[in-house]
């Protein structure tokens, strides 16, 4: 029954969504035709707009179900959503033109493009945000509703309960926990503790379950088996939560083998429409930065070529993404030959190979721009960890488990870590857990917030040296 509704409702969306992309084209053509706009090349007629129906209709409708729009979303956040609904109404926009521009010998009103591309996934997120507000208001009064099982033990059961308790509008019910090895808790993260794994019909028959969910640690991965042949001949859902959590140290995702699922434990956020909108980030801040200081840049080239002598510049080897080396520019604070004696070492607070003015341009961190050309040329981003010298991270491997996790982004002038004041001679620990956070939780609002507190940090840093 729970599936027949779940198929029902699904039809509604999908017919819902046609419906509203559909109005969305003719709303748009009213608008810039009918709207008072003026049209120098005249009013073209309503019917020349109808046969694209016949392609945007379908185009969306297939573009929304590869994107997972209508995939269960009882936990999903509307800001995901929302992002996922312009993702595709951006692609589906591509196509209309490129198709019109190869089957007619004419484009459409590049207007009612417009219009279109702002109105589709403005009423689909309307209807789905109301949607929301109906269904959150039927759970509260008790309709929607779904009763899970939970059954597991240790920390991956408590995450899961916990998970379901943070988000009460989704309509999940918890009936309580099976696990074999309660100890004297007669609770897990607020949800009673019903019996061990023997008892499993006993709690089914026992009172209403629509979803269990399998989150049994690694060490009892044996007992998956068996549980799976007790549920069998119930008709409840039956989801599997792995026990990876310390495994997945980046961004997961699943991948489809031609039937065959795949996990991907640790994988670079950085790909796709996310790596073309960093890209994007970085050469568009990066080249308006590089211009507004190309003056302040001139100035100082000149202030290193008079106090200690050419080059002006220091080329240095460094790593960035995916382990490959790269040349990263900096104005020369030190002299030509600071480490002939000492060998490759790091900088400290009272490093004595710096010169006078090279003291004076680590402190405000202005030996660095030249960098925002290693943006440009893609080598580097403006936000991302901090590169190392190769001499070092053979060492810092060894050192620091996960170490190497920081090279599946691009290296950035600033990141997590320096604006949280690990930067120079500090803990390595910590920079890398900063670093890996980073890559955990990218978004391009987090990059400009990286941005912004870079530039206060600057003025008022004391790991710069």
């Amino acid at each position: 029954m729970l599936y027949r509704y779940s198929e029902v409702f699904r039809s509604l969306l999908m017919a819902s969504d046609v419906v509203l992309v559909a109005g969305a084209w003719l709303l748009a053509y009213w608008l810039r035709f009918h709207a008072g706009i003026p049209a120098p090349l005249g009013i073209p007629p309503f019917e020349a707009y109808l046969p694209p129906l016949l392609l945007i209709c379908p185009v969306w409708l297939v573009l929304f179900r590869t994107y997972g729009l209508y995939e269960p979303r009882r936990t999903g956040s509307l800001l995901s959503e929302t992002g996922v609904v312009l993702r595709a109404t951006l692609v589906g926009v591509l196509i209309l033109v490129a198709v019109t521009f190869f089957v007619r010998s004419y484009f459409f009103s590049r207007g009612v493009m417009a219009f279109f591309a702002v109105l589709a996934p403005l009423l689909v997120m309307s209807s789905r945000i109301a949607t929301r507000t109906v269904l959150r208001s039927l759970r509260r009064r008790g309709y929607n509703l779904r009763y899970v099982l939970v059954i597991g033990g240790g920390s991956l059961a408590e995450e899961v309960v916990a998970r379901i308790q943070k988000y009460p509008s989704a309509g999940l019910r918890l009936r309580g926990v099976l696990t074999d090895h309660p100890g004297r808790a007669t609770r897990v993260a607020g949800a009673p503790i019903l019996g061990g794994y023997s008892s499993l019909k006993e709690v089914l028959r026992s009172g209403r379950t629509d979803q269990v969910i399998l989150a049994l640690p690694r060490d009892e991965s044996e007992r998956l088996e068996k549980v799976l042949a007790e549920l069998d001949d119930e008709l409840v859902t039956v989801q599997l939560v792995p026990d990876l959590p310390q495994m997945m140290t980046l961004r997961k995702s699943i991948e489809d083998l031609d039937g065959l699922p795949i996990i991907n434990l640790r994988e670079s956020p950085m790909v796709g429409w996310a790596a073309v909108q960093k890209r994007l980030f970085d050469v568009a801040v990066g080249g308006v930065a590089l211009a507004v200081a190309a003056p302040l840049l001139g100035l100082i080239a000149l202030a290193v070529a008079l106090s200690s002598g050419r080059p002006v510049l220091y080329r240095q080897q460094r790593m960035g993404l995916d382990g490959r080396t790269f040349q990263m520019i900096k104005f020369r604070s030190m002299p030509l030959d600071a480490e002939a004696e000492s060998g490759p070492v790091w900088a400290s607070p009272d490093d004595q190979r710096r010169t006078r003015l090279g003291r004076w341009l680590r402190r405000f961190s202005l030996d660095e721009l030249p960098q925002l050309w290693n943006v440009l040329r893609g080598q580097m981003s403006l936000v991302g960890p901090r590169p190392e010298r190769p001499v070092f991270i053979e060492a810092f491997r060894r050192e620091v488990p996960g170490y190497m996790l920081r090279h599946k982004v691009k290296a950035g002038m600033s990141g997590w870590a320096q604006v949280h004041g690990w930067r120079g001679n500090s803990s390595l620990h910590e920079r890398v857990e900063h670093d890996i956070y980073y890559i955990q939780n990218w978004s391009l609002g987090l990059d400009v917030q990286i941005v912004l507190m870079t530039l206060w940090r600057v003025l008022r840093d004391r790991n710069a040296h």
